[in-house]
């Protein structure tokens, strides 16, 4: 039977069921309606039925969704019941930020290696882990379970950089590089451009100022 194709929308909204139902699950929240879910995310509740009936509904008519049960499922949908292992190609201000990040660890995602061309770096340590120079990345990669590499490298470097990871095995790129990466269609990518969410944003506030005056 074909699996059915789940609209780009849909998944995009996933994290935020998921990062909701967890700050409920905090506060001791058992149970939450359709309604109750939309008045947070600021989503429809008809829209929250059919993204979840996608997978199977598990609502009850009449009682809502169980928190915990639903925030399970969820993380099992986006895959969240694996652990991964990340590296982090640039070790600039941006790829220390994400070394820095605590809160990845709690979504099962392990910073396993950070490495640079920068000698001013190399040697350094966060959390722990030490900065490797790029010379040692192809062995790392080859000898390390990698699931997923963080590209926070200069535009011109990022297509290369990628192409080396992917024939050495790596099938996650999380590319922070402002450039569209050709790889091909068994490598999964998921581009972080900064400056196109802040483009986003001014065209937000653009809209607004038009709509005030």
């Amino acid at each position: 039977m074909e699996k059915k194709r789940i609209s780009k929308a849909v998944i995009n909204r996933l994290p935020r069921y998921y990062r909701y139902l967890g700050d409920l699950l905090e506060k001791d929240v058992v149970r939450i309606s359709s309604k109750e879910l939309s008045e947070k995310m600021k989503v429809t509740a008809s829209q929250i039925r059919q993204d979840l009936n996608n997978f199977g509904g598990f609502g009850q008519q009449g009682y809502g969704y169980n928190v915990e049960y639903l925030h399970s499922e969820i993380g099992k949908i986006l895959g969240l019941e694996k652990q991964y292992s990340l590296i982090i190609i640039g070790a600039g201000n941006l790829g220390q930020a994400l070394a820095n990040y605590a809160d990845f660890e709690r979504r099962g995602f392990f910073v396993k290696g950070i490495f640079d061309i920068n000698p001013r770096l190399v040697g350094m340590s966060i959390r722990g882990i030490e900065i490797k120079n790029v010379d040692e990345l192809e062995d790392f990669v080859k000898n390390n379970d990698i699931d997923i590499a963080a590209l926070t490298v200069p535009k011109a470097k990022a297509p290369q950089v990628a192409a080396d990871l992917v024939k050495w095995g790596i099938k996650g790129i999380w590319n922070f590089a402002p450039t569209d990466l050709n790889l091909p269609d068994d490598v999964v990518v998921e581009n972080v451009h900064l400056s196109d969410s802040l483009m986003k944003l001014s065209y937000k506030l653009s809209e607004k100022r038009k709509l005030a005056d």
